[in-house]
C-alpha cells in the first residue's frame, strides 16, 4: 500500500455565502491509496468551523504513513479501525476511508453501490445551492443554472421576504438552510409563511446544542426540520430521532462512507428520512456520495457545479440532475491531473 497526498485550492464560480462565513476557494486533500496497480482516491475539505485544515490532515495522515503502507487491509472496515484507533480526525479518517473504498470496488470491478447491493435505477436528484447574496446575484445564480430543486441559504434579517423574490423567478422545490442562525420562535413563525411559497424542508434553523429549542420546533413547525450541525457523528443520531425530522450526513464530518452506512440504516430504523450533503468537494467526493444515492431520500451533492474548474472525472451530473456514473469500479474516479 502507497500513500499520495495531494492539496488543491478550487476556485469557485461564485462567492459563497452562508449565515456564519464567505469564501471565493475551496482548499481540499486528495488522498490516493495504491495497491498492486490500482489506485482508489478519496477527499477532504478544509473547515474553519470545525478547525480543519489541509496542512493539518496531512500532518495527521503522515504521522500513521508506515502504519498504513505496512500493512494489507482486506476491507475498507479494517482500515477505518486503524484510524478511530490513532485518533486521527473525522476529515483525515473520511479522505482515507474514501479511497480505501474506492481502491476495494477497482480491484474488485465493481462500483459501490453494486457491491452494497443496491441499484441506480431511481436516485434522488440533487440539489443547488445559492448562497446568501444581493437579491439580484441570487436570481441570476437561478437563471444561471435551471434547476429542478434549490437550496436556498438564509440568515438574515429578510429571510421570507428573500423567498418570496426568488419564487417569482422560479417554480423549482426549495430547500430552506439557515445554518444555524435562527430562533425556535424565529422559526416556527417562518415555517408557515415558507411552506405557502413551496419550501419543502427547513435544514438546521437552530444552533447545533440548542435541544430544548428544537423541542419547540418539531411539535410546532408544520414544516418537516432537517439536522446538519446537530448530526455529526454515529452517536448524534439517537439524539437527533427525537428532535427532527430528517439528518443531513456529510461524509467529511462522521469520517467517510464506512460510518456513513451505519448512520443510514440507523436513521432508517428511528423513521428519519435519510440526506447526505457535501462541502463544496470536487467530483472525488461527490463520486463517493453517488455510490449512496439508491439509501437516500435526499441529497445535496452539488460541489463541481460550484466550481469554476474540476479536478477529476467520475460520476458526472448533467442537466436537472440527472447522472452518469462512470464504468470503472469503486467510487469511479481519476484525477485529470
Amino acid at each position: 500500500m502507497r500513500i499520495s497526498l495531494r492539496k488543491y485550492i478550487l476556485p469557485l464560480k461564485h462567492t459563497f455565502s452562508i449565515s456564519r462565513e464567505s469564501h471565493d476557494f475551496q482548499d481540499t486533500l486528495i488522498v490516493g491509496l495504491t495497491d498492486n496497480g490500482s489506485t482508489g482516491y478519496g477527499e477532504a475539505t478544509s473547515n474553519p468551523y470545525y478547525h480543519i485544515t489541509i496542512e493539518s490532515m496531512i500532518a495527521e495522515i503522515e504521522a500513521v504513513r508506515n502504519d498504513i503502507e505496512s500493512q494489507h487491509f482486506e476491507t475498507p472496515e479494517a482500515l477505518y479501525q486503524l484510524l478511530v484507533a490513532k485518533e486521527l480526525s473525522n476529515f483525515a479518517i473520511c479522505a482515507l476511508d474514501l479511497a480505501a473504498w474506492d481502491l476495494f470496488g477497482k480491484q474488485r470491478g465493481k462500483p459501490l453501490y453494486q457491491l452494497w447491493g443496491t441499484s441506480i435505477e431511481n436516485y434522488p436528484i440533487t440539489n443547488y445551492t445559492i448562497g446568501i447574496a444581493s437579491i439580484d446575484k441570487m436570481v441570476a445564480k437561478m437563471k444561471e443554472t435551471p434547476w429542478p430543486i434549490y437550496k436556498i441559504k438564509l440568515g438574515t434579517e429578510d429571510d421570507v421576504a428573500i423567498v418570496r423574490e426568488l419564487r417569482k423567478y422560479s417554480d423549482a422545490i426549495f430547500r430552506i438552510d439557515a445554518n444555524c442562525a435562527w430562533s425556535a420562535e424565529e422559526t416556527v413563525y417562518n415555517a408557515p409563511l415558507l411552506k405557502d411559497l413551496g419550501v419543502e424542508f427547513l435544514e438546521q434553523p437552530l444552533p447545533a446544542s440548542d435541544w430544548e429549542g428544537m423541542e419547540q420546533v418539531k411539535a410546532k413547525s408544520v414544516l418537516p426540520v432537517i439536522a446538519d450541525e446537530s448530526c455529526i457523528v454515529e452517536s448524534d443520531v439517537d439524539q437527533c430521532g427525537s428532535y427532527f425530522d430528517g439528518i443531513n450526513i456529510k461524509l467529511t464530518k462522521c469520517g467517510g462512507l464506512t460510518p456513513a452506512l451505519r448512520m443510514i440504516e440507523k436513521g432508517k430504523q428511528l423513521g428519519l428520512k435519510i440526506m447526505v450533503g457535501c462541502m463544496t468537494e470536487s467530483t472525488v467526493g461527490i463520486s463517493a456520495i453517488a455510490q449512496l444515492l439508491p439509501q437516500l431520500d435526499y441529497v445535496d451533492m452539488d460541489g463541481p457545479l460550484l466550481l469554476k474548474e474540476d479536478i477529476a472525472d467520475g460520476v458526472e451530473i448533467c442537466d436537472k440532475g440527472n447522472l452518469i456514473f462512470p464504468r470503472l469500479g469503486g467510487t469511479g474516479v481519476t484525477l485529470r491531473s
